[in-house]
This record gives C-alpha cells, sequence and structure tokens, in this order.
C-alpha cells in the first residue's frame, strides 16, 4: 500500500480470512468491527472507555463534521486524532450516505450534489473532490471515494447510471487524492473505493471492474441494508466478495447485526461498521448471547441477573438488570454509558471469537452454533 500501510492476509478457513491491518497509528486485527463515532465521538463513551475495550479503529462522519464544527478548524487544531485525543487509526466516510438520506433536500448532478443542512437548511456543493478535501483535512488513516448510495428498489436502468455516477466520481477522487499526496509528500492516508450496482449482479461486477483500473488499497461494498432482504444482501456479498482482490481489505458498510458480522465473514469481509450497538443501547436494547434483552420490561424490574451471564464485560460483572432497568426508566445518563459498554463489548467479543475461530479452523462450526443460538432465539424480547 504505502510505507506506512500494509495489509495481510495471515489465515484463511473456507472464505473466511484472519489478517493484519498496519496503519501509522493502530495494528488492526481483521475481521474488524469499527464502531460508529458520528461527530467525532462514539457516543456515551469517552476515548478512554474504547481504549480499555481495545478498539483499534473507529468510524467519523464526514458530512457531520464538514457542518460542525468545521473541517478547516479541525485541520487547524492538527486533526481529528489531536482534537480528539485520539491516538489509534480512524475511517472517514464521504459523506455521499448522509446526503442519500436527504432526499428531499439534495439535489444530485454529474459534476457533484448540491445539499441543504439538516442545521440550518443553508446551502452546500458536494463535489467528489470537496469530499476528499474535508477527509483529507480530516485527518483519518482511511479515507472513501465519494459515491451515490444507490436507492431500494430501483430499476436497473436507474442502478446502473447511479453505479457509473459513482465509478466516475471514482475516478476524480483517486486523481484528486494522488495529486494531493504529491502535492504535500504525505504518505500517512488511503483511499478506498465503494462497489454499488443495486442488487443486480451485473452491474456489481462491472462496479468492481472499474474499480479494479483504478487499483486502489482496499474496497468496500455500499448500497446495502438500505431497504433490501437479507437473502438479497447475502447473495450481492457471495457474488461481489471474490471478484475483489484478495490481497486487499474488503470493507461491508453499515450492515452489521451480530448475525450479518458472521455471515459477512463467512463470505470473505474483512471489515464492517454499524450504528446499532450504540444506537440500540440508547434505546435500551441489549446484545446478549441467548438473543436482544430490552431492559425496560417488566420483567427485568426485580432481576439479579446480569444482562448476559456470558459476558465478561464489567457491566455484567456488576450490575444487575434491576438496576439498569431503573436507570433507562429515570433516564439516567449513566444508562446510555452502561448500555453502549456492553453492546460495544458484545459486538467486539463477537469478531474476536470469530478470529480465534478462523486461526483454529473451526470457523464454520462456530457460525453454526452461533447462528443457531441466535435462530432459537428469535425475535423476541426478554
Amino acid at each position: 500500500m504505502s510505507n506506512s500501510f500494509c495489509f495481510e492476509v495471515l489465515q484463511t478457513d473456507g472464505a473466511a480470512r484472519c489478517g493484519r491491518l498496519t496503519t501509522p497509528h493502530a495494528e488492526i486485527d481483521t475481521p474488524v468491527f469499527m464502531p460508529v463515532g458520528t461527530s467525532a465521538t462514539v457516543k456515551a463513551l469517552t476515548q478512554e472507555q474504547l481504549e480499555e475495550l481495545d478498539v483499534r479503529i473507529f468510524l467519523a462522519n464526514t458530512y457531520h463534521l464538514y457542518l460542525r464544527p468545521g473541517d478547516d478548524l479541525i485541520r487547524d487544531l492538527g486533526g481529528l486524532h489531536s482534537f480528539m485525543s485520539w491516538p489509534r487509526a480512524l475511517l472517514t466516510d464521504s459523506g455521499g450516505y448522509q446526503v442519500f438520506s436527504m432526499s428531499e433536500l439534495r439535489e444530485v448532478h454529474d459534476e457533484g450534489v448540491r445539499f441543504r443542512s439538516h442545521l440550518d437548511g443553508s446551502s452546500h456543493f458536494f463535489t467528489p473532490e470537496r469530499s476528499l478535501e474535508v477527509q483529507m483535512n480530516l485527518g483519518a488513516d482511511i479515507l472513501m471515494c465519494f459515491d451515490e448510495c444507490t436507492p431500494f428498489p430501483c430499476s436497473h436502468e436507474h442502478a446502473k447510471q447511479s453505479m457509473l455516477l459513482t465509478m466516475r466520481w471514482a475516478e476524480r477522487c483517486r486523481d484528486y487524492f494522488q495529486a494531493r499526496q504529491d502535492e504535500s509528500q504525505r504518505r500517512d492516508q488511503i483511499l478506498f473505493g465503494i462497489n454499488q450496482g443495486s442488487v443486480f449482479a451485473d452491474l456489481r461486477k462491472e462496479s468492481v471492474d472499474r474499480l479494479l483500473e483504478l487499483d486502489l488499497p482496499g474496497n468496500a461494498i455500499g448500497g446495502l441494508s438500505v431497504g433490501e432482504s437479507k437473502s438479497q444482501m447475502f447473495d450481492v456479498i457471495d457474488y461481489t466478495a471474490p471478484l475483489l482482490p484478495a490481497d486487499r481489505p474488503r470493507y461491508l458498510m453499515g450492515a452489521g447485526t451480530p448475525e450479518d458480522l458472521v455471515e459477512g465473514v463467512r463470505r470473505g469481509i474483512d471489515m464492517f461498521d454499524c450504528v446499532l450497538p450504540t444506537r440500540n443501547a440508547r434505546n435500551g436494547w441489549l446484545f446478549t448471547h441467548q438473543g436482544h434483552l430490552v431492559i425496560k420490561n417488566e420483567t427485568h424490574k426485580r432481576s439479579e441477573k446480569p444482562v448476559d451471564e456470558q459476558c465478561a464485560c464489567f457491566v455484567c460483572r456488576r450490575y444487575s438488570r434491576a438496576y439498569l432497568r431503573h436507570l433507562f426508566h429515570q433516564n439516567e445518563i449513566v444508562s446510555a454509558v452502561l448500555n453502549t459498554y456492553h453492546n460495544v463489548y458484545f459486538y467486539l467479543d463477537t469478531m474476536k471469537r470469530i478470529r480465534q475461530s478462523i486461526a483454529s479452523f473451526r470457523f464454520e462450526e462456530f457460525a453454526r452454533e452461533f447462528l443457531d443460538e441466535r435462530r432459537q432465539a428469535g425475535d423476541s424480547d426478554f
């Protein structure tokens, strides 16, 4: 990749891969789950707690940081690592998904996207070059090409035109990034491409072919978890992941139930992000080995049990369900802290167990047991 970056696949078990991604700020064991820190913070957790959890990398959001406090200010204060006192790795998304989600506030053109701020209604124009400029100012280790997230459902023709636009933007991002690197002599950032094409196999393949021509050091599968069924999502990954270079990281964007992590790894994915563990925690929805637990439910009012008897996080070692339920109903700030800590721990521990199963050539056994356990739990609250 460069003098500061390296990715190596250390072991495979079927399509599942164990690897290591080295960046200027961290060595990251893969497959990895990246918590989402939208506004330069993983909501409800301090940086010290993230380090305690052994988070090596998390995702920050370009769109939100561009609007507030502004990428120029963050650049002048030494970049995100200095601004938020975070010594480990960061990945910034391109802002494309946030713009996509504001369909009533945006206009898409070949040159870029005009949108209105959700904060004050002010007008802004993002080009691929501007997205990269903002991300470079933020100073993350891994940057993402600006893309249009194709809606679902859509016609084949709509998906094709959207994919081709994303590929044209990816080329412009690559050219801008290389020129800026040559100008500044910086080698502390890398750029990943994003594969699009909705649920259409021919478009996904054409997108991969065009990305391969750009020779980027990593690639993401985007445009999923936007309304398609799980089977459709897994079909896209089944088809697309093997087409991506085996010697470079493969990143599945925005898909992140515990089941998604296992199924993604089974199909050769190395990197994941999702807001589920943090957002659900703030709503009192906790992940456990027995399925999900809704802490506000009456059944926990007198329960002295921990959230998850199989979990080793400090929340489960110390606090009862009854107390956590009390905190949630009282709307205490510490409720979000404890719930979020547990959920992030659960996700990171799941990834650790996945890596261990690959290393011992028993991933399929682990996956079957894990998914059977989740299926037996079903969607019932407890």
